[in-house]
């Protein structure tokens, strides 16, 4: 899955980002803290023992106070990349968990490229995997092992209770990819809803990428079939008329599209795909979105 030819596209797509992790391809800034850089970003009273090198002179010499000024210093951008590896996510061609994993991973190598610190979670119904935060393209051999020894796992898919789980870890704040399908079980519907905004309650800025597969949203079957759920393993019987294929249809554009809509109510970055859309053309049309490229 990760060959020479991936690794090309990777390199390509790192050299054309221009950064784009800085606030372009994923709407979001680092994070600032107040230290020692060289942005201006605000005053406060000087007090006996600080260096007079930061005091403003200029300030002094209109208005006659003694304030220091204070600069903003950029931190490490934190990128955590939430794999779904749920059953439902084995189905497809291209196989969607494998089409996850290429995006996630040409994503974060673009990431490490542009020195930020990158995580791998790796969930279904809970966390089953995680990769600790790295920082460099020294570690990418390391990253696809991960990715390739990942495998589909659960009885069902429950964003709410894995994103709880991470918060339990007292992770530092960062953009949180999300690559998924979204079949989410848990009740009540829509649940994952729920996981992100709690995401973004706690500073996390939530990214969505949500993939599907041709034969999922356009399906071509007619007759009498039994249905059988891939992650709980219920079966059903069920006739396949073209007036059901139609509602089946609606139904499934309906859900696609309550994920666009939320994300614009929310402000967060939203990507829907097909695995038919190489990944790295995918890559390169949320970058055109975003305006990184042209």
């Amino acid at each position: 899955m990760f060959d020479s030819e991936f690794i090309k596209k990777l390199e390509y797509l790192s050299l054309i980002s221009r950064r784009i992790f800085r606030g372009q391809l994923l709407a979001q800034k680092r994070t600032r803290q107040l230290g020692g850089g060289v942005e201006f970003a605000d005053h406060r009273d000087y007090l006996f023992g600080d260096d007079l090198r930061y005091l403003d002179w200029n300030v002094h010499a209109r208005l006659g106070s003694w304030l220091i000024k204070r600069f903003e210093e950029e931190e490490d951008l934190h990128v955590y990349f939430f794999i779904d590896c749920s059953r439902s996510m084995s189905v497809g061609n291209p196989c969607k968990f494998d089409y996850a994993r290429q995006v996630a991973a040409a994503l974060a190598y673009i990431a490490l490229a542009d020195l930020d610190r990158v995580s791998i979670v790796a969930f279904a119904d809970k966390i089953y995997d995680f990769f600790p935060l790295i920082r460099g393209k020294q570690h990418l051999l390391s990253l696809l092992r991960f990715f390739e020894s990942l495998q589909t796992v659960g009885e069902a898919t429950d964003l709410r209770a894995s994103v709880n789980e991470f918060l339990h870890g007292k992770h530092r704040t960062g953009l949180a990819v999300i690559v998924s399908d979204f079949y989410d079980t848990a009740a009540p519907p829509n649940s994952w809803q729920t996981a992100i905004d709690t995401l973004h309650y706690r500073q996390f800025e939530p990214n969505l990428i949500q993939i599907h597969d041709l034969i999922e949203t356009s399906p071509r079957f007619f007759g009498d079939l039994q249905l059988v759920d891939i992650e709980t393993g219920s079966a059903r019987d069920v006739t396949v008329s073209e007036s059901v294929l139609r509602r089946y249809k609606q139904i499934v554009g309906d859900f696609l599209e309550s994920a666009r809509r939320y994300c614009i109510e929310k402000g967060f970055s939203c990507t829907i795909s097909p695995t038919a859309v190489p990944f790295d053309e995918l890559i390169l049309r949320m970058m055109r979105e975003a305006g990184a490229v042209r």
